[in-house]
């Protein structure tokens, strides 16, 4: 069994880590009620005797060995040092220790030169150390998940700088991003200036990215909002308008983890849907299932040109209702739903723009058929590069999400991305073209205003590159023509 490291850089980063690493302890703790550490836990987290100040590894072995304590394969990095001494103080505190953080005090001031340029030399080496120490403990490590927020200087800065330090130090392990872009009316003025600073730094050093726009996860918890209603503890379930829905299910809760709901965050709603994209994503490598993904595969099936590596994310449901039968009419409804615009962590409509590759995973209790059959049926509908009209990739996971019978996350490499693109760069000429707020960039050693201008080219030819496969829609290549058998 292979095992990930989760790099989470500033704020945001650290938000969404925390929701991650509770909801996975949740989803383990419903599967191996036993409490055996076995190889689907040691995928993330690692089992240690606690007896010790630098608490010892205690062997795998056979997968019988009972859980002793558990230990984040993850690196915490803020410069400012609010969000992970939070962590460190709450019902997490356990999972990580101090050798694990990386913090200052001041911050990064909103500015991505200072975190890249200055505190990324700054910490150069601990960063290097904190982040060996951590594959050492790993017997396989097969992945890199970094997770930062665009629009901040040390996510994008300081995310952007490991991203470099991670081809570097391992260049055969595959780097899965996870950023999440600021929306139109965000309060960081320079946000479209580290967004696009850092946008470089994923094109060319990231093997995936799974951008997540955040004005998209506030749709998604507007719409749970009025769908679900308010969540009491128990099984009780609610008459809604159409459907019963059953409490706790919803994509955007926590309930049932180890954070109580009143120690929840403002935005804890929005970075459980973050987190449970990590989780179904990585589902296939930590469970049983007869079709499992390993997530090698899907930079393999899903990028077909290393530069074009952005993925559009959707899931379905967002919640469960509490008929625990599964009639095929709301199964296929759930891949109905993963195709709309409501459901993407993008403002964009895929089904009006080009498909490159997609996959789906799936799990719970669906059977291949199934599956087979709602691809059949949603075809005609999804436009697919015409060399690549069979590109899906498929995963079928036996454990269900907890308190849902059944999920799908769709991973789409999917043309609509350059709108979200073309948008950033409209916000960032609009200061750039007056040079607005450049001197807190270029008075940092190192950052050149050529900086500016060649990151502006990067996201324009990224943009190009989407654009020009899309045209293929309406102005489709003419066939190859076949050969003929001379009889």
């Amino acid at each position: 069994m292979t095992q990930s490291i989760v790099v989470q850089v500033g704020q945001c980063g650290n938000q969404i880590g925390c929701r991650f690493w509770d909801l996975a302890l949740r989803e383990h703790a419903a599967v191996s009620k036993s409490g055996l550490y076995d190889e689907s836990i040691g995928s993330f987290f690692r089992n240690v005797d606690s007896r010790y100040d630098d608490p010892a590894d205690i062997p795998l072995g056979t997968g019988r060995g009972k859980i002793r304590s558990l230990k984040a394969r993850a690196v915490l990095v803020d410069m400012e040092e609010g969000v992970v001494n939070e962590m460190m103080k709450g019902p997490l505190k356990e999972v990580f220790d101090f050798q694990q953080l990386i913090t200052d005090v001041s911050g990064a001031g909103n500015n991505w030169a200072v975190g890249h340029k200055m505190y990324g030399t700054q910490y150069k080496e601990k960063l290097t150390d904190v982040i060996r120490r951590a594959a050492e403990f790993c017997d396989c490590l097969q992945c890199f998940f970094v997770i930062h927020s665009m629009g901040g200087g040390t996510g994008s800065g300081v995310g952007t700088f490991i991203l470099n330090l991670l081809e570097e130090e391992y260049p055969d392990i595959y780097r899965f991003v996870t950023a999440v872009y600021p929306s139109a009316e965000d309060d960081v003025i320079t946000s479209p200036y580290n967004s696009v600073l850092a946008m470089r730094e994923l094109t060319e050093k990231a093997d995936c990215v799974l951008p997540v726009e955040n004005q998209a996860l506030m749709d998604i918890v507007n719409k749970v909002s009025k769908s679900v209603p308010s969540l009491k503890t128990g099984k009780k379930t609610f008459s809604g308008l159409s459907e019963t829905m059953k409490a706790g299910s919803a994509i955007t809760t926590g309930e049932g983890g180890t954070v109580s709901k009143a120690e929840e965050r403002p935005f804890d709603s929005m970075n459980n849907i973050v987190a449970n994209l990590l989780l179904n994503m990585t589902s296939s490598a930590r469970f049983e299932g007869s079709l499992n993904v390993d997530l090698n595969e899907i930079t393999m099936n899903l990028v077909p040109f290393p530069r074009l590596h952005y993925l559009v994310s959707s899931q379905s449901p967002l919640y469960a209702i509490a008929d625990v039968k599964l009639p095929p009419r709301r199964l296929d409804q759930m891949f109905s739903d993963a195709f709309s615009k409501d459901h993407q962590l993008l403002r964009s409509d895929p089904k009006r723009s080009l498909y490159l590759a997609c996959a789906l995973m799936v799990r719970g209790n669906v059977e291949i058929s199934d599956v087979r059959r709602n691809i059949d049926r949603l075809k005609p509908n999804l436009q697919f590069i015409h060399w690549n009209q069979e590109g899906w990739k498929t995963g079928l996971c036996s454990v269900a999400p907890v308190g849902q019978p059944y999920s799908l996350l769709t991973l789409a490499n999917n043309t609509c991305v350059h709108h979200t693109f073309t948008d950033l760069k409209d916000r960032f000429v609009k200061l750039y073209k007056r040079k607005a707020h450049i001197h807190h960039y270029t008075h940092i050693d190192g950052m050149e205003l050529s900086d500016f201008s060649d990151s502006l080219e990067c996201l324009n030819t990224i943009i190009t590159d989407y654009r020009d496969l899309e045209r293929q829609l309406s102005n489709p290549p003419p066939t190859e023509p076949r050969l003929q058998v001379m009889t």
